[in-house]
């Protein structure tokens, strides 16, 4: 390895160059950079399509947000037929129950973390030409001339490349299309705030005969017993917070159904102002959040009938980031898209749904007073590909919107099905050695509904 001293051309601590020859280990017709929902479907759709994949991940296993997230219950929806379905019922059938519920949410399906993790373990497995490594770290995208042609990455034994005809970034932040030169948005278009950062956790221990679940800050659940009998909770909630007794900015504690009684997942830890992208800022982040689950557990085991002798499972063993870069594509999900519910003709993604949830960037609850409602959407091709980026797509919630229209498509469900057609798309460039932006959505569509996705 060459090292050059750049000290005296940069300010503040300087700058290093180096230049290494860095090994290539593989080969593949698909590279999929991120094992997370998206980057799961996307690896496994390109296999069922005929292509080699080599699937990288820098946590040890996979599931991104579903298992090293803690992130409960999975969110979304789309049109009948797709990934997600799939891998719901492996849930269920692994789990041998996996109950359901219905909120303003939608469908709400609980998700318990070791079986997400065997599941997801089960299904790139069970792909014979998937190649998955963990604990591998995207470093940088490999290029000849303009061309993407793979992804650098670090490994305990050092760097080595990964070669590849269609590269799919489903990162979450946009890393690998961002490398690549893509140009990107960071937050609302009038200051650039992004949602918060938040560490859910697990309940059990709750007494069902008088628990309540709240699946969020417009629900008027009220307690049923005690001294705040008759009150809303979502009131109590904001009062305790006024008198300091839940953290700054935590308005609503979430109390989401588990996957077996006695259990509830929690979604209320908020942390504001700090940035997914900056490693200094993202482990203050983790400094904000830790001290807020006992804070929101202590608020329960006062305050709220059947919590007093709840104890905390576990907790999420990775930021939930709900936001940072959107790529910008050849297409993009608009605002107007998701609140008329726009169908296209080159739709990747058919009949999407969930609400427009902006949690508040600037303090606690939502930046619009509450969640809006969105109408069944389709999500255009367009938006996976990276515009100026040859030989690449992105998936997950990294893919072309805006702000608002993030907000609705950013959770599991849709997640996964960006990543189905993105794998799909990949696989059908590379059979064909033709650009994703040449590729007719037609082709992919009617490879789609060929699975049994119902376009």
């Amino acid at each position: 390895m060459k090292v050059t001293d750049n000290s005296e051309d940069m300010a503040g601590y300087g700058s290093y160059s180096f230049s290494e020859s860095v090994p290539v280990r593989y080969s593949c017709g698909v590279l999929v950079i991120g094992a997370g929902p998206s980057g799961i479907a996307a690896a496994v759709s390109a296999a069922r399509a005929g292509q080699t994949v080599v699937l990288c991940e820098r946590y040890a296993f996979a599931g991104g947000m579903l298992t090293l997230g803690q992130i409960s219950p999975i969110l979304g929806s789309v049109c009948p037929g797709t990934f997600a379905d799939e891998f719901i019922g492996l849930l269920r059938e692994e789990d041998g129950g996996c109950p359901e519920y219905r909120t303003r949410n939608g469908r709400e399906i609980p998700a318990d973390r070791e079986t997400a993790k065997r599941v997801t373990d089960r299904l790139i497995h069970s792909e014979k030409n998937i190649t998955f490594l963990g604990s591998t770290a995207f470093v940088s995208v490999m290029k000849r001339g303009e061309h993407v042609c793979g992804g650098i990455f670090s490994s305990q034994s050092g760097l080595f490349g990964v070669e590849s005809k269609i590269t799919v970034d489903c990162t979450g932040d946009g890393c690998a299309a961002a490398a690549a030169g893509a140009e990107y948005s960071v937050g609302r278009e009038s200051d650039g705030g992004i949602q918060p950062m938040s560490l859910e956790f697990t309940l059990t221990g709750v007494d069902e005969s008088r628990a309540i679940t709240a699946w969020g800050g417009s629900d008027p659940v009220k307690i049923p017993s005690g001294p705040y009998a008759g009150m809303e909770y979502r009131e109590l909630c904001k009062a305790k917070n006024r008198e300091g007794e839940l953290p700054r900015n935590v308005t609503i504690v979430r109390l989401h159904g588990g996957t077996r009684p006695g259990e509830r997942s929690v979604n209320a830890t908020q942390t504001n102002g700090r940035d997914p992208l900056d490693p200094e800022s993202l482990t203050g982040a983790g400094s904000d959040l830790i001290p807020q689950i006992a804070a929101c557990h202590d608020f329960l085991r006062k305050y709220i009938p059947g919590f007093e002798n709840s104890v905390i499972k576990s907790s999420s063993d990775a930021i939930g980031v709900r936001e940072s870069r959107r790529i910008h594509g050849i297409d993009a999900v608009t605002d107007e898209d998701v609140g008329t519910g726009r169908a296209r003709p080159d739709a990747a993604v058919h009949s999407a749904w969930f609400l427009i949830d902006i949690h508040n960037p600037a303090g606690g609850g939502q930046a619009e007073g509450f969640a809006h409602e969105a109408k069944p959407y389709d999500i255009p091709y367009g938006a996976l590909v990276p515009a100026g980026v040859p030989d690449m797509l992105v998936a997950g919630r990294c893919i072309s919107g805006t702000h608002r229209a993030h907000a609705s498509y950013r959770v599991m469900v849709i997640c996964m099905a960006t990543g189905e057609a993105a794998g799909a798309a990949a696989a059908l460039c590379a059979a064909s050695g033709r650009q994703p932006s040449e590729l007719p959505p037609e082709e992919l569509r009617a490879l789609l509904r060929k699975r049994g996705v119902e376009m």
